[in-house]
């Protein structure tokens, strides 16, 4: 019976695929297929057109938080500069950062990805992670930046190649593309350093900087500050992926400069070891002393987290971050103007992250309102 029906099967598909031969051959079904091909190109031009128009956002950040952020705002716009930290010592980027002295590929990539039309397909072939031999822990994408690194001598270099050969909606630059190792100071004068240090005592940091001191940024990134029209900053680990960026001088003082809204993006929830116990406010007053002046907007998240989930994160030691009257007040007393809005996306009914098509609609709403005046 079975070889009966692969019988009919095979008949069936190589009758079909003879109809199809035939069709092709006639006039209408050509044209239809041409025409249709010159539609699919109009929509595109149309898209890539809407997109041109978008407002010139520069992002800072690192980790999930930020290529959370660009896979939202890629939908409106491509003028986009992702300017990324370079502190990640942990799994892969440590190791080759410790192995071959390159800077951490991790985030980089992660942005890079994020910022692909195609992402989905890219993201499987950019983040297969190895599990046998010497390579086991290493994923493709960092593999891939590293031989690039390697290739052309120039880490910044071989990032921009990724961004022309994937074609991105934007640009990924790093901060600087010097070495560069996180310093903090705790109570009694005692001093770590690296992220990992520094993400486990968070609560106890009195004081944070960059070693060496005086490292420069690529000259993109400062165009990119230069150019932008909005500055977000967040959202991601306070410590160790937003505050990095603006510990290298002159960032900041180009931050300081700008005459566009400087704009902050509350996580969701604290990270435990790195903002246990911190306020909304306790985030924001950090971002004002590595700025030098607070930021001008401040994005917070109203929406409820469901109990389970909510129960899940506190036994890891996280609490949802959202704005009390404290707060309200203390951002008043700063200057800032406080937004909230419902920011949640549950995944796979256990995790939680930024809702990317509601926070980069809310900040292209207030590009626009600010624009309008």
């Amino acid at each position: 019976m079975s070889s009966f029906f692969a019988y009919v099967l095979g008949l069936a598909t190589a009758l079909l695929m003879a109809v199809l031969l035939r069709m092709r051959e006639r006039p209408d079904f050509a044209s239809f297929y041409s025409a249709s091909r010159r539609k699919k190109e109009a929509f595109s031009r149309a898209v890539e057109y809407r997109l041109s128009m978008g407002p010139y956002v520069a992002a800072l950040g690192g980790g999930t938080g930020l290529s959370t952020l660009l896979r939202g705002l890629k939908s409106f716009t491509r003028n986009i500069a992702a300017i990324v930290t370079v502190t990640d010592e942990g799994g892969s980027s440590g190791r080759l950062r410790e192995e071959w002295g390159v800077l951490p590929p991790g985030d980089v990539r992660n942005c890079i990805v994020a910022l692909a039309e195609n992402d989905n397909s890219l993201k499987r072939l950019l983040e297969f992670r190895f599990d046998k031999g010497e390579l086991a822990g290493h994923n493709l994408g960092n593999l891939m930046l590293l031989a690039t690194s390697e290739q052309l001598g120039d880490f910044r270099r071989a990032v921009e190649e990724m961004n022309n050969l994937l074609a991105i909606r934007g640009r990924v630059l790093p901060v600087t593309t010097e070495a560069v190792a996180l310093v903090a100071e705790l109570p009694g004068g005692e001093v770590i350093r690296g992220e990992l240090a520094i993400s486990e005592h968070g609560r106890l940091i009195r004081k944070i900087w960059l070693e060496p001191g005086d490292a420069r940024p690529p000259a993109d990134v400062l165009r990119a500050i230069d150019e932008a029209e909005i500055l977000v900053l967040g959202p991601g680990s306070l410590f160790t992926s937003v505050i990095p960026n603006l510990l290298i001088p002159r960032v900041a003082d180009r931050i300081r400069k700008s005459p566009v809204p400087r704009i902050y993006i509350c996580n969701l929830m604290t990270q435990p070891g790195e903002t246990d116990g911190f306020s909304l406010a306790d985030h924001v007053r950090w971002i004002a002393s590595a700025l030098d002046m607070p930021p001008d907007y401040v994005i917070a998240n109203s929406g409820e987290i469901p109990p389970e989930i909510v129960e899940k994160y506190r036994k890891e030691g996280a609490a949802p971050l959202r704005a009390c009257d404290r707060d309200i007040e203390e951002l008043d007393e700063m200057g800032c103007v406080l937004i909230e809005e419902n920011l949640v996306r549950v995944i796979n009914g256990s995790l939680i992250r930024h809702d990317e098509q509601a926070l980069s609609h809310m900040l292209i709403r207030l590009w626009r309102e600010l624009r309008e005046g």
